[in-house]
Parts: structure tokens; C-alpha cells; sequence
């Protein structure tokens, strides 16, 4: 079992100064510690703690409100996850996020629905994270399965949100974009330990774009199709749209790699290790492709995630291969800066089956799922 410091989640405290100024120098000028100390002591970077020194922090919380005495100094730990499903499970609040359709009737105007699939996915994540992806029930004190958890102990969520967004296409461009953006602040602004997973791709969820562009420090809905480098662009993966996909701008999608590279096939494409560009086709009938992307900050009890098929059939084989192979998208491969970052592309080879059924839930297909690796990760975290 091993736990994380979460003086930043108690805080409040996000590492912008522009957003938290003066947060270092305040705990530094009470307790004494060195402002180095106390940076890495808010990004969950140190490996011990004099007793003292923890005092010292303790009181400090008391004085300005953060805690009670009653409450520490066990708030400020808390126990790592170990597996997939424990890393949404042990989330306090968990928001889900999806995007919605307009019914196209005008006499149906208040009426929207979510894709099918999307709903698919949505209800495989909830399954996943009430049960731990049906292993809850094997986790009981005593039974020399060496579970570090009791059976009165299992981690839940404890409050369930779910929110709605605009699909592109269903509103203006800046309505859009600006549901989008209140959705994620909302998010933002909330205290304690917390989780947002959008469900979708860009092509359908605007706040998948949000989470991606926030991390890697670039803007949102703006294209990155005219660099004359892939390895220019700010996200190690991209979505090739079809020509009948959404006309939407974005920094992870788009119809060309890089200028004057417009003929690739439809997909998700990923930077491997070398810094070449690998294309997950999604342009015959039996390829499909999906994508997990997750950032865990653990020292501010903070995770975001965003996952979706390049199609609705890509989205139900994603939901499947989560409730069978969850162990597959973890660990997260990067870890640095106070953050922690998982990255998976999905590809499905789908048997020749003209006659499917688009109600079934449990499509069968041999999947292959390949992290990104961590130099491609790192180096636009760096840069960022």
C-alpha cells in the first residue's frame, strides 16, 4: 500500500501563480521550511517528513481554516490506487461527461439524445467502478488473496455528477464551446478529491478537447494541420477525421498530419519512441480504434480522463475490452512534474460479420491495446 501527500488538495492550491499566488511563501514564512521543501511537499514529490515538520504543517492548516485538528494529520494522506478501477474508484466525486444530439424534428425542439454507444460506454465505466471491475468481491480481510483492502473498505465514489455538453454540430460554434468550458471550470472549481471522465472523442464531446489541450499548454479548437513537422504538433496523438465527420477545429484532430501530408487514411495516428508517426486505420471494415487518455495530479486528489471510439462500433469495443482487459491500461507510463499520465490506443480487428446486431453490447473482436510511449509523452510535457 503505498500513499500520497495531498497538502495541494487541501490547499486548494493549483501550480499556476497566476491562479494561487503567494501559497509557497505564506506556509514557508509560518513553519519555517525551505520554499523548495515546501514546492515538492505540494506536488506529492517528497519521500519523508521530519515529525516536526508535520506539525508544523498541521497548525498551519488549523490557523487559515484548511482542516481541523480532529481531521489531521490523516487528511493529509491518502491511499494510492493500485489497478484501473481503484484510480476512478477512489475518487470522492466523479463526474461524467457526454455529449448530446439535437432531435432533428422542428416540433421536437427540447428533446436531445445520447449516442448509443456512448451509453454503452457510460454504463461499463459505472459497472467498473461500483465493483472494480468485479473483482469487489473477492476483496475480503483474511482470505490470503493479499488484498490490501477490508471488505467494509471498499473504495466508491461518493457522489455520482453527470453532465452534458453539445456534440459539434448541434450548436452554434460558440455555444459550443462556451457549455464546454463552464462544464470543465465547474469541474476545476470544486473541492476536495474528484474525477472527470468525458466519453467520446473530440468528434463528439468538446470537453475531451479541453482536457487534452489544458495538459499539453495549447489552445482548444484551434487546428495544428498547418505545421510543417508532425512533430510540431502538441499532443502525441491524432484523429484523422472522415470527410463526413464534424467540421470541427481542434488540436488532436484533423485532416492532415502536417502540411502538405492530407492523404492518410481516416484514424487515430500516435508518435512512437523514435518520433515516428504510427497509423491505427479505421478505414476498412474490419479495423476499429479507440483511445484511453488519463492525468492523474495526486498530490491535489485531481483526475481527468477521456476515452472514445473513432466509431460507434470503435466506442462498444472499447466498453468491452474495459470490463475484460482493464489491466491493460495501466500503469500510467509517465510520472513526473506532480502528475501522472496514461495513454492507450486501442486498435480492434473486427471478424467479417456483415449481419451484427447495432443493439448488441458484447461485440467480440481480437484487440491489441499499445501505450504511448513515454518519450513522446514527456517531451511535449516538458516543453509545455
Amino acid at each position: 500500500m503505498q500513499y500520497s501527500f495531498r497538502l495541494a488538495e487541501l490547499l486548494g492550491h493549483v501550480p499556476d501563480p497566476r491562479r494561487r499566488p503567494g501559497t509557497i511563501k505564506s506556509i514557508v514564512e509560518y513553519t519555517g521550511l525551505d520554499r523548495h521543501q515546501v514546492a515538492a511537499l505540494l506536488k506529492n514529490e517528497v519521500k519523508y517528513i521530519p515529525l516536526k515538520a508535520l506539525s508544523r504543517l498541521c497548525d498551519y492548516l488549523i490557523e487559515h481554516g484548511h482542516a481541523t485538528a480532529e481531521q489531521l494529520p490523516g487528511a493529509l494522506f491518502a491511499v494510492e490506487p493500485e489497478n484501473f478501477w481503484e484510480l476512478l474508484a477512489r475518487r470522492n466525486r466523479m463526474e461524467l461527461c457526454v455529449g448530446v444530439r439535437r432531435d432533428e424534428s422542428p416540433d421536437v425542439a427540447d428533446v436531445s439524445y445520447v449516442v448509443a454507444s456512448d451509453s454503452v460506454l457510460l454504463g461499463e465505466l459505472l459497472n467498473g467502478v461500483t465493483t472494480l471491475g468485479g473483482t469487489a468481491k473477492l476483496k475480503k480481510p483474511g482470505d490470503g488473496s493479499g488484498s490490501t483492502l477490508a471488505a467494509d473498505a471498499i473504495p466508491q465514489p461518493e457522489y455520482l455528477k453527470q453532465s452534458l455538453v453539445w456534440s459539434p454540430g448541434q450548436a452554434s460554434s460558440e455555444e459550443m464551446t462556451a457549455r464546454a468550458q463552464v462544464v470543465y471550470d465547474d469541474f476545476s472549481e470544486s473541492k476536495g478529491d474528484k474525477a472527470l471522465v468525458g466519453i467520446g472523442s473530440t468528434k463528439s464531446n468538446p470537453v475531451v478537447e479541453i482536457v487534452l489541450a489544458r495538459l499539453f499548454s495549447c489552445e482548444p479548437f484551434q487546428s495544428q494541420d498547418e505545421f510543417d513537422d508532425p512533430a510540431e504538433r502538441s499532443i502525441p496523438f491524432y484523429l484523422r477525421y472522415r470527410d463526413n465527420d464534424p467540421q470541427v477545429a481542434s488540436c488532436v484532430g484533423g485532416w492532415q498530419l502536417s502540411k502538405g501530408n492530407g492523404q492518410e487514411k481516416p484514424g487515430i495516428y500516435y508518435e512512437n519512441a523514435l518520433g515516428d508517426w504510427i497509423p491505427c486505420s479505421a478505414h476498412g471494415a474490419k479495423e476499429e480504434v479507440a483511445f484511453v487518455f488519463y492525468v492523474h495530479r495526486e498530490s491535489q486528489g485531481r483526475l481527468e480522463m477521456v476515452m472514445g471510439g473513432f466509431s460507434g462500433k470503435a466506442t462498444r469495443l472499447l466498453a468491452r475490452a474495459l470490463a475484460t482487459r482493464a489491466e491493460d491500461f495501466w500503469p500510467p507510463q509517465y510520472a513526473g512534474q506532480g502528475i501522472q499520465v496514461g495513454a492507450f490506443i486501442v486498435q480492434f480487428d473486427v471478424p467479417s460479420n456483415k449481419d451484427i446486431d447495432i443493439l448488441r453490447t458484447d461485440l467480440v473482436a481480437n484487440s491489441k491495446v499499445t501505450p504511448i510511449p513515454a518519450e513522446a509523452l514527456e517531451k511535449r510535457l516538458v516543453r509545455g
